[in-house]
């Protein structure tokens, strides 16, 4: 008798193990810089957006919650790394996002490609993660380097002076990508760079860096850099009195609206400006905006719209599949159009996803209107022409 109970016991649970499994949430990871140099641009702005993203889907799937989980990489490959393990192998994480700092994308991407877990990649901007790194689970959200400098570049090479700059760049991967895809727009249209100088993540001081554009006279010195590091170069580019008036002109080749925000229209103006996003192209967007605003009293980065545009396209993807199994839902994600913030947007077989980005210019204060009114677009930018072609001998066609 014992023997019967025991194994109608046995019978019992393992019939009920398929329910409870149905009924564990499903979870998407928000991996980012909660507190060094991106956390205005990332951190905890981009927790929110990906839960606004879930809760605009309704909140469960097939019965089952979705729940947004999080923490800070330190800006750090090894502790990402970690972290991602941890969510993909022990705690049921569906798929990550966010990925500030080219290195700890690398880290997690390369985790992701080996365990064919989903990946989105909202921050790092790299041109090479889909140019040399695509993978069936991979997705690159962020305006990468050659769409960021192409479209600044191109804006400013007939001007007076545009042919010839000076870099500085953030000594990672990412700044030398964006510099290396700058100066081949710069030298295919006759230009030339004539210096660059490296920093570490983090620097504080740049003023022997400010020193040596400045000594090299070229009237265009582009900053490889983003968030904090890139505020404080401008600001002490301003302090050693680098500007237009003296001939020589800024150009951040990466700058988040938060960037603009910190430093200010009197220091910021006339800084052009490469982005997919800015809150107030559409109604859409501003709509977005408000909402986000309204719970942090700050105004979504672009990475923060990918972020939502992001999750709320792998949602609709995981619906249309009927499954949260990283390769179906990826391959949905490339089938279905997206919506980003009412442009049209595609995933390519590569995992690059497609959209117009525009040029601006940051108004001088007596031209902005409101609070966060802060650009005039110059141009728009097809999205034929900001990102590079599908590589078919890597990734497929």
């Amino acid at each position: 008798m014992q023997k019967y109970m025991m194994a109608g016991a046995l019978a019992l649970a393992l019939g009920a193990t398929p329910a409870l499994a149905q009924e564990a949430p499903i979870k998407i990871g928000v991996l980012t810089d909660e507190s060094g140099p991106y956390a205005d641009s990332a951190g905890p702005g981009s927790i929110l957006a990906a839960q606004m993203a879930v809760d605009d889907f309704g909140g469960k799937f097939k019965g089952r919650k979705i729940e947004i989980v999080y923490a800070d990489t330190q800006n750090k490959p090894d502790v990402a790394s970690n972290i991602a393990r941890r969510w993909y192998d022990a705690e049921g994480v569906s798929a990550i996002v966010d990925l500030p700092v080219t290195p700890v994308a690398y880290a997690v991407m390369e985790l992701a490609r080996t365990k064919q877990k989903s990946v989105l990649v909202t921050a790092s901007a790299t041109s090479d993660i889909t140019a040399k790194f695509c993978s069936p689970t991979l997705t690159h959200w962020a305006d990468d380097t050659h769409a960021l400098a192409g479209g600044t570049a191109k804006a400013l090479i007939d001007q007076p002076g545009g042919k010839t700059w000076y870099f500085i760049a953030v000594d990672i991967a990412f700044g030398a990508a964006l510099q290396r895809d700058a100066t081949e727009v710069i030298e295919a249209a006759g230009g030339k760079v004539v210096g660059s100088t490296r920093h570490p993540t983090n620097a504080g001081d740049f003023s022997s860096l400010v020193i040596q554009a400045q000594n090299s006279k070229a009237p265009m010195i582009g900053l490889a850099s983003v968030g904090a590091d890139l505020v404080n170069i401008i600001k002490q580019a301003k302090e050693f009195n680098v500007g237009p008036e003296n001939g020589q002109n800024l150009v951040g080749l990466l700058i988040y609206i938060n960037d603009i925000h910190a430093l200010g229209l009197n220091v910021a103006q006339n800084l052009v400006v490469t982005t997919g996003f800015y809150w107030d192209q559409n109604d859409k967007a501003r709509a977005f905006a408000k909402r986000f605003f309204d719970q942090r009293k700050t105004m979504p980065s672009k990475n923060q719209a990918e972020i939502y545009t992001a999750v709320a396209h792998y949602l609709t993807a995981m619906d249309k599949a009927g499954t949260d199994e990283p390769v179906a839902v990826n391959k949905a994600m490339r089938e279905l159009p997206v919506d980003y913030f009412g442009k049209a947007a595609s995933v390519r077989a590569d995992g690059r996803v497609l959209y117009d980005l525009g040029v601006y210019r940051v108004k001088k204060p007596a031209d902005s209107k409101a609070p966060w009114d802060y650009y005039q677009l110059i141009r728009p930018i097809p999205a034929a022409e900001a990102f590079l072609p599908l590589n078919t001998e890597k990734c497929g066609g």
